[in-house]
């Protein structure tokens, strides 16, 4: 048996059930994302505008078929580098924050120019982790990309890496296109890099390598697999998309990735050409809102809970009570995201908290009826409602 085909379904008539899902999949898809790497779109000096010319080629013709379609883009700071002549990308901050900046008008004009040919407007929009991470700027953001594309107006989306600070960084293009295909609910991501696919090793070192052509089961060995993938101009190598992967099809949407200067692509995959590496989604699309908890929210604390709690929110689905609380870690307020771990620290999920950490200090250990005498208050039952909490077997 090959390495990776531990990942694929050894029934044949599974096989070719999971084969004819991802045909339907990609036949019935009506929403889709399409993340370009920096490694397709920049060529030795500039950007690669054919590629982005047959790209935006194959955009138009499946918008006119009736698809909506999300462009998430690199490309800025590889651009920035080549008109400033650099090899290398500046460590300082305000160095890379002005090179993206140079380089993201060269990006956009090549878009807009290429897809006016087709009489199809775009729209630039830059987004920062803060504005995916606080609730009210999520729901705005989605409210705006939907109105883009309810007048026919493809977003082209990126970081916004001329402000961007680590702590509101959204950290690379594939996982901002992972955030975006949750927040809009699309039905397909497709990550289109330099290479076919994931393979069970790096192609342009070793001949031999083979590419895995299906992915159900995320295991060690295919992060393995991933990181030995190292990406050149970009941010995220294959790993980051292995990761991107998790979140999309852990809330019921299928991921591929595939090679972005390939003739005709996307037309080729939305036909039902079993090219790339196909990522399994989930029998069950997640909720939009749990899907935000899970995947976009970073939690500021922690909550410690006994076997009680941890059986009674794993098996019987129930919320998180402060009897079942035994320690808090960190300082965050009311509103919050927070995780929940077992004694042993294991990660049991994540939840949005109905009380700060110095209230849930106080009420820890206590039954609720008891909250109220303690705190002088009370929010509700609840230190975590079962809407407002993933476990993290998602």
């Amino acid at each position: 048996m090959k390495p990776y085909q531990r990942f694929l379904g050894h029934d044949m008539n599974y096989h070719n059930m999971q084969k004819s899902m991802r045909k339907y999949h990609f036949r019935n898809a009506k929403r889709v994302v399409v993340k370009l790497g920096s490694n397709v779109i920049t060529a030795k000096n500039d950007l690669n505008l054919q590629v982005i010319e047959t790209i935006s080629n194959q955009i138009s013709y499946l918008i006119k078929r009736g698809m909506e379609v999300i462009l998430v883009s690199s490309g800025a700071m590889s651009c920035g580098m080549r008109k400033m002549k650099m090899m290398r990308r500046p460590d300082e901050i305000p160095k890379r924050q002005a090179i993206s900046a140079i380089g993201q008008s060269g990006v956009m004009h090549a878009y807009e120019h290429s897809f006016a040919k087709h009489d199809i407007l775009t729209a630039q929009v830059l987004l920062t982790g803060d504005d995916l991470t606080n609730r009210k700027r999520y729901l705005n953001s989605r409210n705006t990309l939907q109105t883009l594309l309810d007048w026919k107006i493809v977003p082209i989306i990126n970081e916004n890496d001329t402000i961007m600070v680590e702590e509101i960084k959204v950290g690379d293009n594939d996982n901002l296109a992972a955030m975006i295909t949750l927040l809009l609910d699309a039905d397909f991501l497709c990550i289109l890099t330099d290479i076919e696919g994931l393979y069970d090793k790096d192609p342009r070192q070793f001949p031999d390598a083979e590419i895995i052509p299906r992915v159900e089961e995320f295991q060690k060995e295919i992060e393995e697999f991933a990181s030995s993938i190292p990406g050149a101009l970009g941010t995220g190598g294959m790993l980051s998309k292995i990761q991107a992967a998790k979140k999309v099809t852990s809330a019921g949407i299928p991921m591929i990735i595939a090679k972005g200067d390939t003739e005709d692509i996307l037309l080729k995959l939305f036909n039902g050409e079993n090219l790339g590496t196909y990522f399994v989604p989930k029998a069950r699309k997640m909720a939009s809102r749990k899907c935000w908890i899970a995947h976009t929210v970073t939690p500021k604390g922690s909550l410690v809970i006994d076997d009680g709690a941890v059986r009674a929110v794993r098996k019987q689905g129930k919320s998180l009570l402060p009897i079942g609380i035994v320690s808090v870690v960190g300082k965050f307020e009311e509103g919050d995201a927070i995780d929940f771990r077992t004694i042993s620290n294991e990660v049991v999920g994540v939840g949005l908290a109905n009380y700060s950490s110095s209230d849930i200090g106080l009420i820890k250990g206590l039954k609720t009826y008891q909250i109220k005498a303690c705190l002088g208050d009370n929010h509700g039952d609840e230190i975590i409602h079962r809407n407002n909490l993933v476990l993290n077997d998602f």
